[in-house]
């Protein structure tokens, strides 16, 4: 394997890990800014409101987008097996 190979693999690697992770961080910040302003408006300064909300969320978004971020794994797992196979 030659240093040209190495980086497309890593750059392959990172752009999945984006691609999987990128609904769950981006709900999770819209709920965090969307708490974040309640908190400011109403004075309420407390840390562990914003806990909840983001765990549900997340679960939410797990169950919702589950299959299809697994999918997304499993073709990028078979092309780095296929990949390593070949060489």
């Amino acid at each position: 394997m030659d240093a040209d190979t190495a980086m497309h693999l890593l750059a392959q690697t990172l752009l999945t890990a984006a691609k999987v992770s990128a609904p769950l961080l981006i709900a999770t910040l819209v709920v965090g800014v969307l708490i974040s302003i309640v908190q400011v408006v109403t004075q309420i300064q407390e840390m562990t409101l914003t806990f909840i909300p983001k765990l549900v969320v997340v679960v939410v978004m797990v169950l919702v987008l589950g299959a299809w971020m697994m999918s997304v794994i499993v073709a990028f797992a078979r092309q780095m097996i296929g990949l390593a196979a070949g060489m």
